[in-house]
């Protein structure tokens, strides 16, 4: 069997997650009348700290309409370099939105307060407007990097003061959480929106939950039927996510201790590149140039020895913990990774 660390998206539905979908109470969640999609709004909100929720399709869905809800066409955000929002999400902020990117190179996903002051144009007739600044927390392809929270906290200041919005890309939040003890609703405070993903590391098969205001989430579901609509008895897939935020958040720490495992295991192999956040929760990026050899014929060389991993560019691997790997699913990663860097070191 191959062990998957491609990505905590490769996650299954459990046997029990599959039966409280199946028991689900539905109704229809246009007129607000599902009561376990519902449910789930409403405990997401409170966990976050937020008024409301609005249960999305997809966490790149929510990134989309927070930003339409927060700009205009022609405003600009602010993002890092490495962020999902400017990689890997279409483009949809400019191709619906009309609003312009600016990305801040990073080295592993986190800017300073610093630099995001600084990237906030000066108003003026012939530039966009700077509305809205995100953090993506953990980071995504730049190795699962842990934001501090003074940092957060800072930014926001900082964007509330020059008349931002802020936003919070929270896909895998909670692995934050675990790895700092520090509550959602804590990162969460005082920012305009943010989200958390149930399809990562939480092992629910869609979905993901948006809040804010009251007034943002009005917007946001307006958004919403503009983009597709609503989804009718969603209390089936809502349920799934009652059921992870119950049974799987423990699993969470699980899935960060066997990526500190594997981060153990093969960061002193010559040739491999780390960043210094590296191992701080459940994505590991590392840089293969020192082997001479391409992230894809690495990743290749691994998945013929059913290990999957992730080749980001030309040079990184993304390996990724979650809960469908356990600790010796892990043990094997971290064996078969060592055995190709050292081929091809040897090879040299």
């Amino acid at each position: 069997m191959t062990i998957d660390l491609y990505s905590d998206t490769q996650t299954r539905p459990t046997p029990g997650m599959r039966e409280a979908m199946a028991r689900a109470v539905v109704g229809d969640e246009q007129s607000d009348s599902d009561p376990t999609t519902r449910a789930l709004c409403d405990r997401v909100a409170a966990l976050l700290g937020k008024e409301d929720g609005v249960f999305m399709p997809s966490g790149t869905m929510c990134n989309l309409v927070s930003i339409l809800v927060q700009t205009r066409p022609g405003d600009e955000i602010i993002v890092d370099d490495q962020s999902h929002i400017y990689n890997t999400e279409a483009a949809g902020s400019a191709a619906i939105g009309g609003v312009s990117v600016a990305a801040l190179r990073t080295p592993a996903g986190i800017y300073s307060p610093e630099q995001f002051e600084a990237a906030i144009r000066t108003p003026a007739r012939t530039a966009p407007r700077s509305a809205l600044v995100s953090v993506e927390q953990t980071t995504s392809f730049s190795g699962g990097s842990v934001w501090e929270l003074a940092d957060m906290r800072r930014i926001r200041d900082i964007a509330q003061a020059r008349g931002l919005k802020a936003h919070i890309d929270g896909a895998r939040l909670l692995n934050a959480v675990v790895a700092t003890g520090i509550p959602a609703a804590e990162y969460a405070d005082g920012f305009d929106s943010v989200w958390l993903d149930l399809s990562k590391g939480l092992g629910c098969p869609v979905g993901a939950v948006l809040c804010g205001s009251k007034d943002f989430v009005v917007e946001a579901w307006r958004w919403k039927y503009r983009l597709g609509g609503a989804m009718r008895q969603s209390g089936v897939i809502a349920a799934a996510g009652l059921y992870a935020l119950d049974h799987h958040i423990d699993q969470l720490a699980a899935d960060n201790a066997n990526l500190r495992l594997l981060h153990e295991a093969v960061r002193d192999l010559p040739g491999l590149a780390f960043d210094a956040t590296a191992g701080q929760s459940n994505i590991l990026c590392f840089s293969v140039e020192g082997l001479g050899v391409t992230a894809a014929a690495f990743a290749a060389a691994c998945l013929a020895e059913d290990v999957r991993v992730r080749a980001i560019g030309a040079y990184q691997i993304r390996a990724t913990t979650h809960l469908d790997v356990d600790r010796a699913g892990v043990e094997r990663a971290a064996a078969v990774i060592r055995a190709a860097a050292t081929r091809f070191a040897e090879r040299g």
